[in-house]
């Protein structure tokens, strides 16, 4: 199945994709584009936070990779094993894998999202994030 396939099956899936669309490219200096295949979300248009994932190589997964900070992705496996893997190519970054088509709820999804995005962003750009944060 690929993602054109999973979203005429699935409203939901597809639901799921525009918000999560929506939050990557809600920071400042994001961009999405396809890379290897896949919806990829970008900070300056170069450095990758988030990559959306369907069925990759056939593993049968609906899943994010996100980058993560050090330390973070043997945690969360550790804790979440059913959600939480580590993605082909970039798991020996530290990247961590997770699976949307098991239990992980919204408030889950967009934590790992924001540190994924906060993991790759400049200076100036956490800073204006922190910013809004406390605004808020």
């Amino acid at each position: 199945m690929d993602m054109e396939q999973l979203f005429e099956q699935s409203p939901a899936h597809m639901a799921l994709f525009e918000k999560i669309r929506n939050l990557c490219l809600s920071f400042p200096g994001t961009s999405e584009r396809l890379s290897h295949g896949a919806p990829t979300f970008f900070v300056n248009e170069k450095h990758p936070f988030v990559h959306y994932r369907v069925n990759h190589h056939g593993d049968g997964k609906i899943a994010l990779w996100c980058s993560a900070p050090a330390g973070v992705q043997s945690l969360l496996i550790e804790a979440t094993p059913e959600i939480y893997f580590k993605p082909a190519y970039v798991g020996h970054l530290g990247w961590v894998g997770m699976r949307l088509d098991r239990e992980a709820d919204w408030t889950e999804i967009s934590g790992v999202i924001g540190e994924a995005y906060l993991n790759r962003a400049p200076k100036k750009y956490r800073e204006m994030v922190k910013e809004l944060k406390e605004n808020l």
